[in-house]
């Protein structure tokens, strides 16, 4: 079994920082990604950020205030987000797609999602 565990989230002013943090743990054999997602109240889970053979993505709303980092030997994968927003407020989930088995299929794991408030 595969699981991820996330930390760092909570409630912060606007304009604040906060960093979550993801470590995959289990019978894994290759993870080709690792990213971070978010869903509203009453919204689509959306793309925050991902990381996959050094390159990185981000969604539109947070390039240039959030940075994804991720360490390979760890299995981790990290967030910062500064010059956070209001509208930043979401459960903020974090994925991993890897193998679990040589030649195995390319599989999505999810954490159980960590609340991040931003309000004053």
């Amino acid at each position: 079994q595969v699981q991820l565990l996330e930390s760092g989230g909570g409630l912060v002013q606007p304009g604040g920082s906060l960093r979550l943090s993801c470590a995959a743990s289990g019978s894994i054999f290759s993870i080709n990604a690792m990213g971070w997602y978010r869903q509203a109240p009453g919204k689509q889970r959306e793309l925050v950020a991902v990381t996959s053979g050094g390159s990185t993505n981000y969604g539109d709303s947070v390039k240039g205030r959030f940075t994804i980092s991720r360490d390979n030997a760890k299995n981790t994968v990290a967030l910062q987000m500064n010059s956070l927003k209001p509208e930043d407020t979401a459960v903020y989930y974090c994925n991993a797609r890897l193998r679990i088995g040589v030649g195995g299929p390319l599989s999505d794991y999810w954490g159980q999602g960590t609340q991040v408030t931003v309000s004053s």
